[in-house]
C-alpha cells in the first residue's frame, strides 16, 4: 500500500520541487533587475522533469573516475538544467532582466505550484476516502 501511494505521489512531489527551485530562480532574477552585469536564469522544466523521473534524455549525474574527487553534496538534480535566459534587449549596464518576462514567468510558475498543489489535495482527499470507505 505505501509503495503505491509512493508511486502516486513521486511525479508530484518532484513537479514541486523543481516548481519551487524554478520560483527561486524567477524570485533571484527579479530582485537583481537593477544589478550590473547580472545575467537572468532559468530552468528548463520539461527537460530537469523527464531527467528526473527517468525518462529518456538522461538523468545528469556525476561520475567519479578517481576515489580523491569530490562528492555532490547539497546540489539538486535540477542544476544541470538552469541556463542563461537569452536577452531580449539590451541594456547599458550589461543586465540581461527583462522585469515584464520575469513577472510573467513568476506569475505563470506560481499558478502551476498551486495547481499542483490542488491536485495533491485531491489526490489525497479520494485515498482518504476509499480508505474510510465512505
Amino acid at each position: 500500500m505505501k509503495s503505491m501511494l509512493d508511486n502516486a505521489l513521486q511525479f508530484h512531489q518532484t513537479a514541486l520541487n523543481l516548481q519551487a527551485r524554478r520560483q527561486e530562480l524567477l524570485a533571484s532574477n527579479i530582485a537583481n533587475a537593477d544589478t550590473p552585469h547580472y545575467k537572468a536564469r532559468d530552468i528548463d522544466f520539461r527537460s530537469a522533469l523527464a531527467s528526473a523521473m527517468g525518462k529518456p534524455g538522461g538523468a545528469l549525474t556525476m561520475q567519479t573516475t578517481s576515489p580523491r574527487h569530490l562528492p555532490m553534496a547539497g546540489a539538486t538534480p535540477f542544476e544541470g538544467f538552469i541556463g542563461y535566459r537569452q536577452e531580449l534587449q539590451s541594456a547599458v549596464d550589461g543586465n540581461t532582466v527583462n522585469m515584464d518576462v520575469e513577472r510573467a514567468a513568476f506569475a505563470e510558475n506560481s499558478l502551476h505550484y498551486e495547481a499542483s498543489l490542488t491536485f495533491i489535495n485531491s489526490l489525497l482527499s479520494g485515498m482518504r476516502t476509499a480508505i474510510t470507505g465512505q
